[in-house]
C-alpha cells in the first residue's frame, strides 16, 4: 500500500543524508517535498500540516547542535513523527479478567467485517483465547451463513445462527440486542473466553444504524468496540471512523485491504484525526492461507510500520512470520542434511520451497528486509508463479529421481517437462541451479 509514498520519502531523505552539512533552507525544502508527497498519498491536510511543523521545530534544534551526522538525525525525527502519526506505540486488545471478553466489530458494508471477524477469531485461537463468533446481522442475506462457513473453516463455534433467527427472509423485525444476549449465554456455556460479535453494516452511516449499535453496546457492555475500515477508501475511511467514534465510541480500528494499491492516507490519518489506535491490519481475502501459514491479520505496530514506510524494513515481522510458518524441526533436519557429505536432494528442496511459499508472496517477504526499498523490489524478478512452476517440475519426478538427480536422462527430462507443462529448458535450468545451491550449502 505504501509503495509510492515509501519510494518518494526515501528519495527525499537520501538527499539529506548524502550531505555533510545541512542548512535550514535544505530542511525547509525537504519538508516541502515531504508535505507534497503526504498530501498526494491522501493524508489529511490537518495531520500533514501538524506533522511538518513538528519536524521543522525539532530539526532546527538538531541543526543548532551541529551534530556530526545531521542528515541521519533528521531521518530519525521523520521516523519518530511518522510513528507518532500512526499511534506511537502498539495497542493490544483489552481482555476481561472474569467472564468472556466481548469484542464488537462495527463498520459499513463491503469493508470486510465478516471475514475480519473470522481472521481475528483464528488469531485468538492460536493465542489460546478460546474464541466464539456471534452472527448479529439480520438484514444482509446469508450473512449468518457466511459466518457459519468461515467458522467451520477455522474450527470456531458460531452462535446466533440456529433456529433460523438470522436472515433477510424474516418479515418480522429481529431484536438484535436480545439476539446477541442469548448468543452470549450460549457462548459462555460453551466455555468461550472471547466472543466476537459481527454486527450489521449499512451503505452509509445513518441514525438507525447508530441507534441499533448504541442499544447493542448498552446491552452487552463490550470490552472492545473495533471499527473495520477499508484501507483503500482513503479519506472516506477517516470520515467513517470519526462518525462511528462520535456515535458509539470506538476503542480501536482494524484496517483491511492493506495489501492493495491504495495510497495509504487512511492509515496515516485515522489516529491523528480521531485519537483511536489502529490495532490490526488485514491482508488478503482468505481467512486461512497456506497450510501452517500465519493469520492474515497482524497486530499493528506504529514504530515498525514507520520503518517499512521509510524503506528501513521490518526484521521483527520477518522473524515472526518465519516462526509462525516454518517447521523448526524440519528446518533443522534440512540444515543438517545440507551440510552432510551427501547433501540435500530435490525432495528436501521441495520441502524448503513449500515452507517459503507459506510465508506469503515473495516480494512481500523481501520488502521486510532492511534496505530493500520499493524501487529495488520492482527490479527483483521474484515471480510467485515461477515457484509454482518449480514445484510442478519437482512433483513430476519419481521419488528415485528426486533422491538422485543424476538418473535424469534426456527422455526422463522430456517426460517431466510434459508432466509439469513446462519446456525442457526450464527443467535443465532448475537442475543447474539446484546443483549450484547444493555445492554452496556444503561449503557453509
Amino acid at each position: 500500500m505504501f509503495t509510492a509514498l515509501s519510494e518518494q520519502l526515501a528519495a527525499v531523505l537520501k538527499r539529506l543524508t548524502g550531505r555533510g552539512v545541512l542548512s535550514e533552507s535544505d530542511v525547509t525544502e525537504a519538508l516541502r517535498e515531504i508535505r507534497r508527497h503526504l498530501l498526494e498519498a491522501d493524508v489529511s491536510f490537518e495531520v500533514t500540516r501538524g506533522f511538518v511543523e513538528r519536524v521543522r521545530e525539532r530539526a532546527v534544534g538538531v541543526l543548532l547542535v551541529k551534530s556530526v551526522s545531521p542528515g541521519q538525525q533528521v531521518v530519525k525525527l521523520v521516523h519518530d513523527e511518522i510513528a507518532g502519526l500512526l499511534g506511537g506505540s502498539r495497542s493490544g486488545l483489552d481482555f476481561a479478567s472474569v467472564g468472556p471478553t466481548v469484542i464488537l466489530l462495527v463498520g459499513l458494508q463491503g469493508s470486510g467485517k465478516t471475514t475480519t471477524a473470522a481472521k481475528l477469531a483464528r488469531r485468538l485461537k492460536l493465542e489460546q483465547k478460546a474464541p466464539g463468533l456471534v452472527a448479529a446481522d439480520p438484514y444482509r442475506p446469508a450473512a449468518a451463513e457466511q459466518l457459519r462457513q468461515l467458522g467451520k473453516q477455522i474450527d470456531v463455534p458460531v452462535f446466533g445462527v440456529g433456529d433460523g433467527a438470522v436472515g433477510a427472509q424474516h418479515a418480522a423485525p429481529v431484536d438484535v440486542p436480545d439476539l446477541v444476549r442469548n448468543a452470549l449465554r450460549e457462548a459462555e456455556s460453551a466455555r468461550c473466553r472471547t466472543v466476537i460479535v459481527d454486527t450489521a453494516g449499512r451503505l452509509q452511516i445513518d441514525a438507525a444504524l447508530m441507534d441499533e449499535l448504541k442499544a447493542l453496546k448498552a446491552a452487552v457492555t463490550p470490552r472492545e468496540v473495533l471499527l473495520v475500515a477499508d484501507g483503500m477508501t482513503g479519506q472516506d475511511a477517516v470520515k467513517i471512523a470519526r462518525g462511528f467514534h462520535d456515535g458509539i465510541g470506538l476503542t480501536g480500528v482494524i484496517l483491511t485491504k492493506l495489501d492493495g494499491d491504495a495510497r495509504g492516507g487512511a492509515a496515516l490519518s485515522i489516529h491523528g484525526v480521531t485519537g483511536v489506535p489502529i490495532k490490526f491490519i488485514g491482508t488478503g481475502e482468505r481467512v486461512v492461507g497456506a497450510q501452517h501459514a500465519a493469520p492474515l491479520l497482524e497486530p499493528f505496530d506504529p514504530v515498525r510500520m514507520a520503518g517499512r514506510i521509510l524503506g528501513q524494513g521490518d526484521v521483527v515481522a520477518l522473524v515472526e512470520k518465519a516462526a509462525a510458518t516454518v517447521d523448526a524441526k524440519a528446518a533443522e533436519r534440512l540444515a543438517q542434511k545440507a551440510r552432510s557429505k551427501r547433501g540435500m536432494d530435490l525432495q528436501d528442496f521441495l520441502v524448503a520451497l513449500k515452507q517459503m511459499q507459506a510465508m506469503g508472496p515473495m516480494k512481500q517477504v523481501l520488502g521486510l528486509l532492511p534496505g530493500v526499498n520499493a524501487k529495488a523490489l520492482q527490479a527483483i524478478p521474484a515471480d510467485d508463479k515461477r515457484l509454482k512452476h518449480v514445484e510442478a517440475i519437482v512433483l513430476s519426478m519419481t521419488p528415485a529421481e528426486r533422491a538422485d538427480p543424476g538418473l535424469l536422462s534426456g527422455s526422463r527430462k522430456l517426460r517431466i517437462a510434459k508432466g509439469a507443462g513446462r519446456p525442457v529448458q526450464e527443467v535443465n535450468r532448475l537442475l543447474e541451479q539446484f546443483q549450484q545451491m547444493r555445492k554452496l550449502m556444503k561449503r557453509m
